[in-house]
């Protein structure tokens, strides 16, 4: 076997498509780092805006739901608190 057909397939592997598989996902783990490192800095901006960054980081949280999944754990929430006097 010359070596370019070793390499492209070695122990039954496809080395080519295996190396593309991986430096595509390093690439997207690489462009995630960037991303989580520009919503760190657009939570820094608002709180320095004078915003709570815990209680927008619940209505991100709140506005990926359905709405009827915030409605039942929005009366949940109601019915605990005034279970518990508060």
């Amino acid at each position: 076997m010359d070596g370019e057909h070793e390499d492209a397939a070695v122990g039954g592997i496809a080395a080519d498509r295996l190396r593309s598989i991986i430096e595509r996902v390093e690439r997207l783990e690489e462009e995630r780092k960037a991303l989580a490192g520009d919503i760190k800095d657009i939570f820094t901006e608002a709180k320095s805006a004078g915003f709570d960054v815990k209680v927008i980081r619940q209505i991100i949280r709140l506005r990926k739901q359905e709405p009827s999944e915030v409605e039942e754990q929005e009366t949940l929430l109601d019915i605990y608190r005034r279970a518990l006097g508060m």
